[in-house]
């Protein structure tokens, strides 16, 4: 039965301790104001407001834990999530989407705090804040937790067989475990035996850890989920508190923007919104978790018109990795558009002269013309002319916000780069774009070179450390601030506005690979790059972890090209790219034969894709029948699927990890027991009707012939 979206706010009882209670689908989120804060009284997965018994309510007791606040903010060095009081509630709905704004009025300092809440029918909710400074004085924010406070109490009494002492079995907390290049989505999950355990991001850390992190109470089935929305510094914090002679426990958990102190300057009357954290509870599994989340994004987080992501062309293209000369362009054209490209990229060196592709580009980036020894003008319009006739549109790559030491713009302008964090050495190349007239620059070079090479698509690429966000200016109000928050502002800012301007051009978002994939950076861009690495089976495990995090149609995913052919199957580096964006690169140098064979299944794999799998793919149910890296070595495989809504279709990825294990039982999920399937065997052809009870019943038998090596399951109800 289809689930109608169901959202709802409201106040209940009288103040001084009113309580502001958020529904949205079967999930639940209260919030009373109590002693002029702002407390958590809890939530739950199954739709009933804490006080469905009218008498005895539910809610938790804010005193069980140490900082009960929903949000917590330090202004001037003062904590200002204290002393509030209650100015007004408003809401607003429109087009299934309830936004709702609470008034708070500091007692302590001249503030004004809106609570935004944004609620869209699945079972997770936007919330952000505006901080409004009513004084004549600058104010210095320091601390800025988005979302905190107590989740639950649990009396162990409730729980079968659990004695006082198995509290530390109670919950369990996913995220991905590396923030380093290459090791992105490597999703575990770890037990919480009474610790505080924080996962950071970016700030002090490396900048690749999607900000994510799932809390589970392993005993009574309830997923907390939460993503921050932000490319700078953030943290989750999921705090157990239990003892052995005791006989409850609780969780609290929090999201926090981090940085170094202060993190902004709020000017006199001037109104500043923080990065926005999304937040929600499921009853089920993670599969139930992540659905809900990807309901939640393509709902209203990613969602602007212009930045669709649900055309999926076809990715291919060329880079510095080749002498990227006219006649090995259209070559590669050729043999990208044999293997059914739909969009042609010319990556990073096309304003190196030839011979300096390879070691020239980095340094000689921010010129942003075309080098003419390399393509003349003319030349460039004939190849974008040649991709057209072979059925591709044209794209071009760029990186706006780092500039190369060769470029000559460092020395011409020197202020508009970022110094280190002591504010004497500049950080080199990287651009600050709370200058304006730096960011107008970059606002100007960016339409120039979609305008003059009128591109169809604009890869946007971020090849910086992460350090240089955090550093320190005077921006006008004679204190120092540390940068990342207006940074990071300032380029959403600048991809936003050049979204709306170009909305026909695709926007795909790049950062060293998968450095900066965040929802707050996300929300200009078609789709992004989510890792630099290929190689199996890591890039397997890459690809499972991030379509957690991200609806697949928003992932890409490159076959062949960056070392992928250097270990693996053929058909294991496809196969992991079709449960995503297709990317795709070429299979054998200019002056090479292609092999047919190898061209013929290339073909076959990116037909099914297009046929089979992309139609269903931005509305789809994503399955993760091994999520962590603990499940994949159990199961000797890794198996992922996507199914359409409708569970009328679906297809199952098995990929073998090593050479111990040939024979393999799989369940797929996004199946219907009352429909009979059409179960296709790719790597045979074979094919049998099975019914939908048998296979959730049964499993699916899959032989993988080797390590490394793969299989693709085709369901389709008969």
């Amino acid at each position: 039965m289809e689930q109608k979206i169901f959202i709802d706010a409201s106040i209940q009882g009288p103040a001084p301790g009113r309580t502001f209670c958020y529904r949205s689908g079967l999930a639940v989120f209260e919030e009373t104001l109590n002693g002029g804060v702002l407390v958590s009284a809890g939530c739950n997965a199954a739709g009933y407001p804490l006080n469905v018994l009218s008498n005895c309510p539910s809610r938790i007791r804010p005193e069980r834990f140490s900082e009960a606040g929903v949000f917590e903010m330090d202004i001037n060095g003062i904590s200002v999530n204290r002393g509030l009081s209650f100015e007004s509630f408003e809401k607003t709905e429109e087009d299934g989407t309830l936004h709702t704004v609470l008034f708070l009025r500091s007692g302590i300092l001249p503030l004004r705090i809106r609570v935004h809440t944004v609620l869209d029918g699945s079972q997770m909710m936007t919330r952000y804040f505006e901080l409004e400074n009513l004084s004549d004085a600058d104010m210095a924010l320091s601390r800025l937790v988005l979302h905190g406070g107590g989740l639950e109490t649990l009396d162990l009494g409730d729980i079968n067989m659990m004695r006082a002492e198995d509290w530390k079995k109670i919950y369990s907390a996913g995220y991905f475990a590396n923030d380093g290049a290459c090791r992105e989505g490597e999703f575990s999950w770890r037990p919480l035996e009474g610790e505080r355990l924080s996962v950071c991001s970016r700030f002090n850390k490396d900048r690749f850890r999607h900000p994510v992190m799932f809390v589970r109470n392993n005993a009574f089935g309830t997923i907390y989920f939460a993503q921050i929305g932000w490319s700078g510094g953030c943290c989750f914090t999921a705090d157990v508190s239990g003892q052995d002679n005791r006989n409850d426990v609780s969780l609290a958990m929090a999201c926090e923007i981090t940085g170094y102190h202060p993190l902004c300057e709020i000017r006199p009357g001037e109104t500043f919104t923080t990065p926005a954290v999304h937040f929600g509870v499921v009853h089920g599994g993670l599969d139930d978790a992540v659905q809900q989340m990807h309901v939640h994004v393509r709902r209203s987080v990613l969602c602007r018109k212009e930045a669709d992501g649900r055309k999926c062309l076809v990715g291919a293209g060329m880079g510095p990795e080749h002498d990227m000369s006219v006649e090995t362009t259209k070559k590669f054209m050729e043999q990208l558009a044999q293997m059914g490209a739909e969009v042609f990229i010319i990556d990073a060196g096309w304003y190196c002269p030839p011979g300096r592709e390879a070691n020239g580009w980095y340094g000689l980036n921010g010129i942003n013309r075309i080098n003419c020894e390399r393509y003349p003008l003319d030349a460039l319009a004939k190849l974008r002319e040649y991709a057209a006739s072979l059925g591709m549109n044209f794209g071009m790559w760029t990186e706006i916000e780092r500039i190369g030491g060769e470029s000559g713009i460092g020395k011409e302008h020197p202020d508009w780069f970022a110094k280190d964090i002591y504010g004497e050495k500049p950080q080199e190349g990287v651009l600050d774009l709370t200058v304006p007239q730096a960011w107008d620059w970059a606002f100007s070079e960016l339409c120039y070179i979609i305008e003059t090479y009128k591109l169809d698509l604009l890869r946007v690429d971020y090849n910086t450390d992460i350090r240089s966000a955090f550093r320190f200016r005077d921006l006008g109000g004679g204190t120092e601030e540390c940068l990342s928050l207006r940074h990071f502002q300032a380029v959403y800012r600048l991809y936003g506005e050049l979204k709306a301007r170009y909305p026909d051009v695709i926007f795909e978002n790049c950062a060293s690979g998968g450095g900066r994939t965040d929802l707050g950076q996300m929300q200009a861009f078609n789709h992004t790059w989510v890792s630099d690495n290929q190689r199996s089976p890591r890039s397997v495990e890459i690809t499972n972890g991030m379509t957690m995090a991200l609806p697949p149609e928003r992932v890409d995913r490159l076959f062949a090209g960056m070392g992928c052919h250097t270990t693996g199957s053929i058909d294991l580096h496809m196969r992991n790219v079709m449960f995503t964006h297709m990317s795709l690169n070429v299979i054998a140098p200019v002056g090479a034969a292609v092999n047919p064979g190898t061209m013929d299944f290339i073909r076959h794999s990116v037909d099914l894709y297009k046929e089979f799998i992309r139609p269903m793919l931005p509305q789809s149910l994503v399955y993760h029948h091994t999520p962590s890296r603990k499940e994949m070595e159990q199961a000797g495989h890794i198996a992922l699927e996507i199914a359409s809504p409708e569970k009328d279709r679906s297809a199952v990825g098995v990929f073998g990890l090593d050479g111990s294990r040939r024979e393999h039982i799989v369940y797929p999920r996004g199946i219907s027991e009352g429909m009979n399937y059409r179960v296709i065997w790719d790597n045979s052809g074979a094919s049998v009707t099975m019914s939908g009870a048998d296979i959730l019943r049964k499993g699916i038998s899959v032989t993988i012939p080797a390590g490394l090596s793969s299989e693709l399951l085709l369901l389709s109800a008969e």
